[in-house]
């Protein structure tokens, strides 16, 4: 078993995890959209029809990066990086994108969001795979003592962008979900991600 192969329902019963829906990131306010991104979204989206790599290559990715230069490089970003953390329990697999709290390093450390491209473009199918590999990175950050057990993830179709926290047994849907034409309320959303890790929880390395 992989990370790919939890259902939603699978991952709450294996892990004994309490799901609620929750109003996550209340009254945030738009950030300005840097005019690279905005010209590489325009140029992009057009291409990213029916593909989920293009999606990643066109939309996902230049959002991450955006988001990455807004926090002032505090968090390193992993694409397509294994995140082996108990293979015994299904804990196992590659993921589309994580943000981390250390620089970049050949060996991920100190993960603290992971986001799933939805598969078939149905960000419901990508719920029970972003929230296993949550599970992993929360076993990763216990097992090297990080002091991280607080860990967010988001599946997105591209275009549609639907949040999680999982802070120890409680596993927490937002109840709003975001959109591509709002990239400004989604760089918002990352920073307040980011930003709710102190700078003392920065792990070194």
């Amino acid at each position: 078993m992989a990370y790919t192969d939890f259902s939603l329902e699978q991952v709450c019963k294996t892990f004994h995890l309490t799901l609620m829906s929750a109003g996550l990131f209340d009254a945030l306010a738009p950030l300005p959209v840097p005019s690279w991104l905005r010209e590489t979204l325009a140029k992009g989206m057009p291409l990213a029809l029916g593909s989920e790599k293009a999606h990643s290559e066109f939309i996902v990715a230049p959002i991450l990066l955006a988001s990455r230069d807004l926090s002032q490089d505090r968090v390193a970003l992993y694409s397509g990086q294994r995140l082996d953390s108990d293979p015994a329990s299904g804990l196992t697999g590659e993921c589309d994108f994580v943000l981390t709290l250390t620089p970049p390093l050949p060996i991920m450390q100190a993960p603290v969001v992971c986001i799933v491209e939805a598969q078939k473009n149905d960000v419901d199918i990508g719920l029970g795979q972003c929230a296993a590999q949550m599970v992993g990175a929360q076993h990763v950050n216990a097992r090297e003592s990080t002091g991280i057990s607080r860990i967010f993830g988001c599946v997105t179709t591209g275009e549609t962008w639907q949040f999680l926290k999982l802070e120890h047994e409680a596993l927490l849907i937002d109840n709003q979900r975001y959109y591509i034409n709002a990239v400004g309320i989604l760089l918002a959303v990352f920073q307040a991600i980011i930003g709710s890790y102190a700078p003392a929880q920065a792990v070194a390395v």
